[in-house]
């Protein structure tokens, strides 16, 4: 069955058909980039491995199976990975799903054209980018940079959120805090909003600290 490169395109966005045009190698940069490969059909794999090191980066491990993959990128930290979609025991979708549960490294897959239901499953696995085979070195190079730049962008987007929710939280603090104030000690909301923020300043604590001790002190003492 034929399967049309626009709908495996859809499913992971134009970044690939944008950069691979692009024929900038990447071994002048200061640091390598890092890369464990995974595929189980032997020279395919050599042949992986010679492209990218001509390109600059450094293979650190190399997987025939997807647990030997995964237990690679636990080991060495690779800035990404180059995983088949099929291979024995623990499959390429397994072994990617592990990977992007344990936030270890971003993943490009490799897969058959035919194989549209495996694209689908590898991007719901979390696999960032793919690459069809056979695939010259110019339409792999781009996938990896669009797949450690998506990475970069996800965990960056998780950073935010748990900094919006710490924020979040301690004005929660402050607030409650706030209150006890202004019922145990008479003191405006602005007073004891100023309280608390000298106190933070005096103390070089955090207001949610400063906050935390008001909460606990008022809460013991009742």
């Amino acid at each position: 069955m034929t399967i049309r490169r626009d709908n495996l395109e859809r499913k992971f966005g134009n970044e690939v058909k944008t950069l691979a045009s692009e024929s900038k190698t990447y071994s002048d940069e200061s640091t390598a980039r890092t890369v464990v490969v995974a595929e189980d059909e032997a020279l395919i794999r050599l042949d992986t491995v010679e492209a990218l090191e001509d390109a600059g980066y450094e293979v650190v491990g190399q997987a025939a199976s997807g647990q030997e993959a995964v237990d690679l990128t636990r080991e060495y930290k690779p800035d990404v990975v180059i995983m088949d979609v099929k291979m024995p025991g623990k499959d390429g979708i397994e072994a990617a799903t592990e990977i992007g549960q344990e936030n270890l490294a971003p993943v490009v897959m490799l897969t058959a054209f035919s194989q549209q239901g495996l694209v689908e499953k590898a991007a719901d696995a979390g696999a960032l980018a793919y690459v069809v085979k056979p695939f010259a070195p110019e339409k792999l190079l781009p996938a990896i940079e669009v797949a450690i730049s998506r990475f970069e962008q996800i965990n960056a987007l998780k950073d935010e959120v748990t900094d919006m929710k710490a924020r979040f939280e301690a004005r929660k603090r402050v607030d409650r805090a706030k209150g006890l104030l202004m019922e145990n000690m008479g003191l405006t909301e602005s007073e004891a909003f100023r309280w608390i923020q000298k106190t933070s300043m005096d103390r070089r604590l955090t207001m949610q600290e400063v906050a935390d001790a008001v909460i606990t002190q008022v809460q013991g003492d009742n």
